[in-house]
């Protein structure tokens, strides 16, 4: 055979490079979309090729090993890779697949999906993969379709998705990275993902989720899906990249590419990162650059100097305990009793909790139940929440303590947040001067308090802020409805 007679044709080359490796299609179609010079730092590579890992089982029809989660700081290309570039990837090498892309607004997922279709169209993709061609039926930046039936769509946490299925279920960011993100907010994310989005899976045993975002809260969507791992629900594969070098990067072996303790040299410099622990707040550092809700020093609570010792009951000036309450039986929030008192030398001793998911007819029995194996002597605090039903249900608890010293606790009003009311209490852990009996309780309280603001659950934390508030409150204790 001459071999000069070969037309080589430069298109096919490159199509065939990229087809078969993933960060090489990143690479060359990179300025597509992107108008700056890129840095291909390490992780980049090697996201490319776990996605990779994670998308040839789906081509050969193979059941998925693991789902993937992979945390990293903000800047560092992951949108680019996973929302943008991948997708358009993946059509080259099935070109049936359907994929979903989702973020916190719908907003946010169709810029993606814009972006993709932008490559997709592109001269130098339609060149190499001529093939692949956006039907004119279904061309919208937010929903389009290939000839070969493969299908994107997308859709913010706060929306809906009926009638379409996916090969691959892409997250980027499911909460807000830059806003404020309450329990309802969380909550409400955890459940798409758990429930609309599995719904979508064409294949449930096949088509993987893959999970990109920052670390902001316990129970963020990262925390749940890893809960879930634990709890031998479903496999999940972690990926861990902070900003910087700590004990929270996974897999471990990534440890030996941080350089000077940096993950990015060039996007997360030491002068960037001395900067954004300036500008950012302790949680939100520890979260968006750390990949871990507690920072390193300790979040709200320094747990560390919560001493478990044994009181002197003798010396005790005043003892309370103190409700959050919870109205669900067998789920959802926990209602929690505190039992606090204050000695001779003024230091603080957490000597007992009851907590539990109760109904509100099982709540209000332990809560009398608890009274009377305190004693009379013991003034109990409970929380109204706002509106007819918290006054309701703080009216119940008092009714069902008669003769008790009650004090019920309306807060409300600016300045009345959790973390607001909680700063008292925390002053008086962080200078080493609370103590705690030992008891079962002590874990599931002292892990709450680490995790503090962004802890799952609030109840125990709010309880103790609410019993340490009485015992310091200037104001006779009684019953104030």
């Amino acid at each position: 055979m001459n071999l000069s007679n070969l037309q080589f044709d430069e298109s096919d080359l490159v199509a065939s490079i990229c087809r078969e490796n993933f960060f090489s299609f990143v690479k060359e179609f990179w300025d597509v979309i992107v108008p700056e010079k890129p840095v291909w730092n390490w992780h980049i590579e090697y996201l490319c090729n776990e996605m990779q890992k994670v998308a040839e089982r789906v081509f050969k029809n193979e059941p998925k090993e693991y789902d993937l989660i992979i945390n990293v700081p903000p800047g560092s290309t992951k949108t680019t890779i996973c929302g943008i570039m991948f997708p358009a990837w993946v059509w080259v090498r099935m070109p049936s697949a359907g994929i979903i892309g989702c973020s916190y607004t719908y907003d946010v997922a169709l810029d993606m999906s814009r972006k993709s279709r932008i490559v997709i169209k592109s001269e130098k993709y339609q060149q190499c993969f001529p093939e692949i061609q956006i039907t004119s039926d279904m061309d919208a930046k937010g929903q389009f379709a290939i000839k070969q039936m493969g299908e994107r769509n997308t859709v913010g946490t706060d929306g809906n998705i009926t009638g379409r299925h996916a090969d691959f279920i892409i997250i980027d960011d499911p909460l807000n990275p830059r806003g404020s993100r309450s329990d309802a907010d969380i909550l409400k994310a955890n459940k798409f993902i758990t429930e609309t989005l599995w719904s979508r899976k064409k294949e449930k045993s096949i088509t993987p989720t893959i999970l990109i975002m920052q670390r902001l809260a316990q129970n963020d969507p990262t925390g749940m899906m890893l809960e879930k791992a634990e709890n031998k629900i479903i496999n999940i594969k972690h990926i861990c990249i902070p900003g910087e070098k700590s004990k929270d990067i996974k897999p471990k072996y990534l440890r030996k590419y941080y350089k000077n303790g940096l993950m990015d040299r060039k996007r997360l410099s030491r002068k960037v990162l001395d900067e954004a622990l300036v500008f950012l707040l302790d949680f939100v550092y520890a979260g968006q650059i750390m990949q871990n809700p507690i920072p390193a020093g300790g979040g709200m609570f320094k747990t560390d100097r919560i001493v478990i010792d044994i009181p002197d009951m003798t010396k005790m000036v005043q003892i309370v305990r103190f409700w959050d309450k919870a109205g669900t039986a067998g789920g959802g929030a926990f209602t929690a009793g505190i039992k606090m008192g204050v000695d001779s030398k003024k230091r603080y001793w957490i000597l007992d909790v009851q907590r539990g998911q109760w109904s509100s007819e099982v709540r209000e029995a332990n809560i009398k139940q608890t009274a009377e194996m305190d004693s009379k002597k013991v003034e109990v605090g409970i929380e109204q929440e706002p509106g007819s039903g918290g006054k309701e249900s703080a009216e119940m608890t008092v009714k069902n303590l008669a003769g008790w010293i009650i004090k019920v606790d309306k807060p409300g009003g600016a300045g009345s947040s959790k973390t607001l009311r909680a700063a008292p209490f925390s002053v008086q852990v962080n200078i080493g001067n609370v103590s705690m009996v030992r008891a079962d309780w002590n874990a599931p309280l002292i892990n709450e308090l680490r995790f503090w603001p962004n802890s799952k659950y609030k109840d125990q934390g709010d309880g103790c802020s609410g019993a340490f508030n009485q015992l310091t409150s200037k104001k006779r204790a009684g019953v104030f409805l």
